[in-house]
This record gives structure tokens, sequence and C-alpha cells, in this order.
């Protein structure tokens, strides 16, 4: 056991390492880390370390998840409601049934079932890949709000089609009334469920006598309990937590404390970091053990079924990503949409934006190696290599070659610019603070000096912002970017004095750290506010 637990040690090691050569590489990191997990497969030391499905389900899975839905607008969201849902229920749908056929059609005894296992399996796409690319290459909001919004109901739709395909071949019926019935109720029960220890949840955090430390936990707590009490009662966990993080998401400011947020937003983006750097390192480490499973296909034939399947899933999602273009613009005919015109190029990159991640490779290992009592299960080996396979291609392929379509389209961002956006938010937030303190408090504010001092803070920054706002200038210009660099100079002086009166003894060193603390939350103001970069 403490063995295993250094050798974890040593992989988070490993990803901090790979992490910092994909930035360096200007490459999105899962891409690095699945090339990595292959090298580390060849070292004697990883060789023994394999993915429980149980655990990446159960352990992994609940708080990605749950995180993904903290980070999501549910404005965006709603906005783009339709798009999300087309692509995370029609199209996995689609996906699954034309990959059913093509591999009932290559494959040597490959069952109709076999390849609606197999549909399943590879039919969600990993948002984590395409965000984690199209954060680096400028790219509209509205294409990663639907890649986001996509990737939280995508997962539930696919891992539920895998079960219904492989209950069908476990028993050897299938009745699609019953299944359609199942394939609802499944989905309608996850989200209550969801729902239901949302509110619970919420009442804890809104009526109970919690700490920041307290609430922090909870939040560790919460995706847990959702995703086990959906799977004990046999509905969809991943949308159990996909509907309790969307909820519990929109009331974060009435729930949680400001602290709370603060300390919560910290550790959950480090914790999250570091699952998905050791689920895409394992993704590559586990290639040996896909290899050891085949039978009496050669790995030159299991190679051509995987690129075979692999290339009709990219075009397969590329037709559903174009056609749903089309279905657009003709329903803007009848109903209102989000946008009428979406054209060809934001179709094309979300189409090729399908890279596949860890919910395909645990569903492919969650596979029984028993149908019943002595039988194996047919066809295991080669699914889980043509998993393996689609995962490595469409990373790898699909995810180096996605900043470049990025680029070469020259997409035209629709939305006001986010400097222009912010500019008007802050003079609405400095106006409002004016009027607030003239009406509730009138001249008596003034004789307060450092009232007063607020004061005309707000009255100079309302006028610069004022000004920007008329000749449309940002916070980019020459003197006030200037300004605010000659003040970061000044917090570093501040830090540096606080250090040195650290080294006396008359000072308590837990005040020093809560005015260091103070200049950094005053830093991250500044650098987010002005857009500087170090």
């Amino acid at each position: 056991m403490q063995s295993l637990f250094i050798e974890y040690v040593y992989l988070i090691l490993i990803i901090l390492a790979l992490v910092m050569l994909a930035n360096k590489l200007r490459i999105a990191y899962p891409i690095v880390l699945v090339l990595g997990g292959l090298v580390l497969s060849l070292v004697n030391r990883f060789a023994n370390i394999t993915i429980d499905p149980e655990l990446v389900f159960f352990i992994f899975l609940p708080p990605l998840l749950y995180e993904a839905a903290w980070q999501v607008s549910w404005k965006e969201f709603w906005k783009w409601r339709r798009a999300i849902t087309s692509f995370a229920f029609p199209v996995v749908i689609i996906t699954s049934c034309v990959i059913a056929l093509v591999a009932q059609a290559i494959i040597p005894d490959f069952t109709l079932a076999l390849g609606f296992l197999l549909g399943g399996i590879i039919s969600p796409p990993d948002a984590v890949s395409a965000t984690t690319i199209m954060r680096q290459v400028k790219v509209p909001k509205s294409l990663v709000s639907i890649a986001e919004g996509e990737s939280l109901l995508n997962d539930a739709s696919s891992l539920i089609v895998f079960r219904f395909a492989l209950a069908a071949i476990i028993t050897g019926q299938f009745h699609i009334q019953e299944a359609a019935n199942s394939f609802f109720g499944v989905i309608v029960m996850g989200i209550l469920i969801g729902l239901v220890v949302g509110l619970i949840f919420y009442a804890i955090h809104r009526w109970m006598p919690t700490t920041p430390s307290i609430e922090v936990v909870l939040t560790f707590v919460t995706p847990y309990c959702m995703y086990n009490v959906a799977e004990h009662f046999h509905f969809s966990g991943v949308l159990a937590v996909v509907s309790g993080g969307l909820f519990l998401s929109s009331k974060r400011q009435i729930m949680l404390t400001y602290i709370s947020r603060v300390q919560s937003v910290n550790v959950w983006t480090n914790f999250v970091f570091v699952l998905n750097g050791l689920v895409f390192l394992l993704i590559g480490l586990q290639l040996p053990a896909v290899v050891q499973q085949f039978g009496s296909i050669s790995l030159e034939q299991a190679i051509g079924y995987s690129l075979i399947i692999s290339l009709v899933l990219i075009i397969t999602r590329l037709v559903c990503s174009l056609g749903a273009s089309l279905f657009t613009r003709f329903m803007s005919r009848f109903i209102t949409v989000a946008d009428p015109n979406p054209g060809w190029k934001l179709p094309l990159i979300h189409g090729w934006a399908g890279m596949r991640g860890v919910v395909s490779l645990a569903s492919a290992l969650s596979i029984p190696l028993f149908v019943q009592e002595g039988q194996a299960f047919p066809s295991r080996n080669i699914i889980l290599f043509i998993t393996f396979v689609v995962i490595l291609v469409t990373l790898v392929f699909q995810g180096l070659t996605l900043p470049l379509l990025i680029k070469k389209l020259k997409l035209i961002d629709k939305a006001v610019p986010e400097q222009e956006q912010e500019v008007s938010i802050q003079h609405k937030m400095a106006n409002n603070s004016l009027q607030f303190l003239e009406k509730k408090y009138g001249k008596n504010c003034l004789q307060n000096s450092h009232v007063r001092n607020l004061y005309e803070r707000l009255t100079i920054e309302l006028g610069v912002l004022s000004q920007a706002i008329e000749t449309k200038d940002t916070y980019d210009g020459l003197a006030l970017k200037k300004n605010q660099l000659i003040y970061l100079e000044l917090l570093e002086q501040q830090r540096t004095l606080l250090n040195k009166i650290n080294h006396l003894d008359e000072f308590d060193e837990d005040l020093i750290r809560k005015y260091q603390t103070l200049i950094d939350i005053e830093e991250f103001k500044i650098r987010e506010k002005y857009i500087i970069v170090s």
C-alpha cells in the first residue's frame, strides 16, 4: 500500500512536469499527458498501475462533473440549451447507431448489440481537452459555452445507451418499448434525485451554523452523495450530479459566505487539476494491459478496425454538427433561436472538437469479464483496444490540428468584446456606489476622512470610465497601464517591508500573514481588472 502511494506521488510530479512542458510547447496538456502515459507504460515501475472502473466512476467522475457544473454559466447554458441538448442526446444516439452498424459490418462475429455497446462507449466527447484548447486560441464565447454544456449531458446519455446495450448482451433480450420508457425514466429520476439532494445541501449551507472550512468540505461531499443515491436506485448518477450541481451553482451567492467562495474556488481548481492529470496519464498507462487481452484477432487487424471506426466517428460528428446548423436555420423561421444563422465555421470547429477521454475508457473497462459463469464476454478485448485507439487518435490528431483549424477559419466573435463589457460593468458599479453614498449619507459622509477618500476615489474612477466609454478606449491605454504597473511595484515593496517586519519579535506572524493576504487580493484585483500580464 505504501509503495503504491509513493508511485502515485511520483505520478503527480510527472504530471506537473508534463503540464509545464505542454505550456512551453503551447499544446493542450491532456494530449501531452496521454502520450506521457504511453511512454511511462514501458517503465516497469509503473506497469502495475491500472484503472479500476468503479474507482473512476465513483471517485473521479462525480467531482469532475460537479466542478464542471459550477463553472458553466447557467445564463449561457439556457441561451444555448437547444444546441446543447441536441448534441447531448440526439447526436449521441445517432453516433451510437452509426458505430453499431459499421462495427457489425467490418468486425467478424460482432453482433449489433455489441456494436451499440461500442457506440455507447465512444460516442461522448471529452470537453476538458476541447475547452483547454479553445481557451488557448481565441474563439467565440458561444462555442466554449456549447462545448461545456454538452459535456455535462452527453456523458449521461452515452452511459444510458451503454447500460441498455450491456443488459441486452447479458440477457439476450431487448424490447424497444421497454428500453425507451426506461431511458426517459432513468433521465427524469436522475435529475429529480440530483435536485432533491441539492436542496438538502442548500438547506445545510443556508441555515446550519457552518464555518468556511465546513462549507468547503461540504462541497466535496455533495457530488458523491448525489451520485451514490441515484446509482443506488439504478438511475443516472451523472445527471444527478449535473442537475444538482447546476442548481447549487445558481445559489452560490446566497448559500456561501464570501470567504467560502474564495477558498472553495482555489481548492477546487487545484483538486480538479490533479484529478484530470491523473486520469489522462492513466489512460496512456493502460496500453500494455489492453494489448495483452487480444485473442484470435491480430494486432494489425485490430489497428485497422480501430482506425476505420475512428474515421467514421469523426465524420459522423462533423455531419451532425453541420446538419444541426442547417436545422437551426430552418427552425428559426418558426421559433426564436439564440443564433438564427450559425453559418458553417462554428459548427465545423465544434464538430472537429470531438476528442474522447476518461468516460469512454472507464465504460470500456467496466465491461464484465463473463456474461455468465464460465462464459467469457464476447469481443471484450477488441472493444477495449478500439476504445483506446479512438481516444488516442482523437486526442492527438484532432487535438493538435484544432488550433490550426481555428486560426485558419479566422472566426469573428459577434459578442461585445470583453474589455468593453468590463469598462461598462465597472462604470455602472462606480456610479451606483456614488449614488448610494449620496442618497444614504449625503453630506455627512464627507465629514469622515476615510469615507471622503473613498468618495473621491470613486469620483475619479467614474470620470476615467466615462471617458473610456465615450472614446471607446480601454484599459490598454499607456498612461493607465503604467500607473497600474507602478502600483504593482508599490505592492511588491509592501511585501518586502512585511518580510522585514516579520523578523522583528514584537510583531505576530499571523498578523503579518493577514496583511500579506490582503496585498495578494489587491494584486489579484488589479491584474484581473486591468488585464495586466506579469
